[in-house]
């Protein structure tokens, strides 16, 4: 029978990582890619018996692309410190592993739990983000992508019908943090790619993503979390184009 690999990318993620650790223990081989935790993440992935390999960070496209390369099994779960694999999805998975005809890469939707309830909408159900079951050598990663990295696939793509969950943030702190460390690597992505900024593109770039989620994915039906979930989403995308702007100003003391 086919064996299956599932990776999980850390940092400093000892108060999410070991319900991760649990959901996916059914699976041969669990590596966990960690890039210089501090706290007890690294004990609680070993008393798991995850195979702990430590990769520093130069962006989440390279880092995705060594924690397959870590992978000793064909076919490659990706799962976050913040997801849990259902037991439903767990027994989809393993009936696509063992089947000699089953697609290349997969999609998987996620249930998304914030400020005490389940999000229906904001874009956060189903929530495909990436395939997240795949053949380790019919996908990569784009290197250059430091987030939201892009991915190619050799083949054929299929979705699972069981969602797994993920719990994405403890606290609007972690809202907040997130939101800072986004916009910092966003705002180099673009500027990687030579996309200008200016503050006007920042606040035209910031309402779109408000209104999209709020609005046109109706997250105002969420309540105040859909509210929190455009508003974060705004000052993201704001402070990715400021922030470019800043890197190329003078704003020194006076």
């Amino acid at each position: 029978m086919a064996k299956l690999s599932a990776y999980i990318l850390t940092y400093n993620e000892e108060a999410k990582i070991e319900a991760a650790l649990k959901s996916i223990s059914w699976a041969d081989e669990i590596v966990v890619v960690d890039s210089g935790s501090t706290d007890r993440t690294i004990d609680l992935a070993k008393s798991y018996n995850a195979r702990v390999v430590h990769v520093e960070f130069e962006g989440f496209g390279k880092l995705r692309n060594s924690a397959v390369a870590a992978c000793s099994y064909d076919m490659v779960l990706s799962i976050d410190a913040d997801e849990r694999c259902t037991p439903e999805a767990r027994d989809e998975i393993l009936s696509i592993i063992a089947d000699p005809d089953a697609a290349d890469a997969y999609l998987i939707p996620r249930r998304n739990y914030f400020m005490g309830k389940w999000i229906k909408h904001c874009g956060w159900y189903p929530d495909y983000r990436q395939p997240q079951l795949f053949r380790r050598t019919s996908m990569v990663y784009r290197d250059e992508d430091l987030v939201h990295e892009g991915y190619v696939v050799n083949g054929k793509v299929g979705r699972l019908k069981n969602a797994i969950w993920q719990i994405p943030f403890k606290d609007l702190s972690q809202v907040i943090a997130k939101m800072e460390r986004y916009s910092n690597l966003g705002a180099d992505k673009l500027k990687a790619r030579n996309v200008s900024g200016s503050m006007t593109k920042a606040l035209v770039h910031g309402i779109g993503n408000f209104l999209r989620l709020y609005v046109l994915k109706l997250g105002f039906l969420d309540g105040w979390a859909g509210f929190v979930i455009a508003m974060s989403n705004f000052e993201g995308s704001f402070y990715k184009y400021a922030k470019m702007v800043e890197k190329d100003s003078n704003w020194g003391s006076p």
